[in-house]
Parts: C-alpha cells; structure tokens; sequence
C-alpha cells in the first residue's frame, strides 16, 4: 500500500486514514485544518486505495449505484494499516470519509489498537451493517460521525437511507457508553470531505486530549 505522510513523524499521536486519488486532492487542507483545530503533535498517515467499492467494504453487496459490487475485501485492507501501527506506545486514530468513513468504524470493532474513530459521512446506508453493529462491542471508546443535512435526500433509495441509519447508530453508540458526537453539516455527499474528515478527527484527538 502506498502511503502519503503529513506532520511530526516523531509524535505518539498517529492518524491512519484509507484514500482515493480524490481525498489526496485536499489532503494538505485537511491536515492544516487539523492542526489548527488541536494543540497536539500528531502524524497523519494517508494509505492509498486501489479498488474503493472492494478494498474497503466489509463483505460482499450488490451494486448500489452502477454495476460494480462491493468486494467485502476490508479484512485484507486493515491488515495492511495494521501494519502501521506496530509501535504500541503510540496512540492510533483511524478515520474516513464516505466508504472509508463506514471502513473506519468496522475497524474499530475488529481491533482495540485504535483510540478513536473519524467517521466522516460514512457510507451508513451500506447493507447489513446496522444489524452487525447491534451484535457486536465496538473496540473503542470515541466516535465521531456525521452527515451532510441533503445525504438522505438521495434519489437512490437505498443511500437514501444514511440519514435513519446514523441517527440509529448514533443512538446505539451512546446507549453503549461510547463518548460519541453526530454532527450534521450543510450540503450533500460531495461537497467538503477534507473539511468534514478534518473536522472529525480533530474532534476525537480534543475528545482524548
């Protein structure tokens, strides 16, 4: 996996986050925004990702928009990030926006090696996943999500649903005792991930101090 590396590579503080030639586009934005939201030293670690709808989703699910299906190839894809966080005395934050951002937050339900979670206008409407999340303990103890106030405005009918669904996971999180925020922000899907993406990890790293 290729990565991207922004900040102090000396800091305890380490942010691991899946992109797309997109995401990399504003990622020097997202990273000053970052820093000017938080007085911590912190490292920001980009991993590129070849095959978004496969390399990032949890198990396999038919096309929802196009005639691509979702790959359910996640686990390798976390191994390989796994792999950049072999230091224990350092604390790892995972985040992401959109399909990165429901990648993240499954993550934090396989492992316990991250100390918060960015999910930037995940991919919530993803199939199954509100069901997964009801049968299994999420692994950490900060959550940051949020959502665009036009995403359940979709005319998909499946994605159409990310409003119901985060509001559910939302509310699931904190009747399980995870100090968890949703933030809803002006526009549909498409428009600031860098600046919601820094918004939310900047939000877990003020959380955990």
């Amino acid at each position: 996996m290729k990565t991207c590396e922004f900040g102090n590579a000396d800091s305890n503080i380490i942010l691991i986050q899946p992109v797309d030639d997109h995401d990399l586009e504003g990622i020097e934005n997202e990273f000053a925004m970052i820093t000017n939201s938080c007085d911590l030293s912190f490292r920001l670690i980009a991993g590129s990702i070849n095959n978004w709808n496969n390399d990032l989703s949890p198990w396999e699910a038919p096309a929802v928009f196009g005639k691509e299906n979702f790959g359910g190839d996640a686990s390798r894809t976390l191994g390989e990030l796994l792999k950049l966080c072999d230091d224990k005395g350092k604390k790892y934050y995972i985040g992401g926006y959109s399909l990165a951002g429901l990648f993240a937050l499954w993550a934090a339900y396989q492992t316990d090696i991250f100390d918060g979670v960015a999910a930037a206008s995940p991919s919530m409407w993803f199939p199954g996943f509100e069901d997964y999340m009801k049968k299994n303990e999420i692994k950490t103890d900060t959550v940051y999500l949020s959502i665009g106030d036009r995403e359940e405005k979709a005319r998909n009918p499946v994605m159409a649903t990310v409003g119901d669904r985060i509001r559910e996971a939302h509310s699931l999180l904190k009747e399980r005792n995870v100090n968890c925020i949703l933030e809803w922000n002006e526009g549909n899907h498409f428009k600031d991930a860098d600046i919601r993406t820094a918004k939310g990890f900047a939000w877990v790293l003020n959380s955990n101090g």
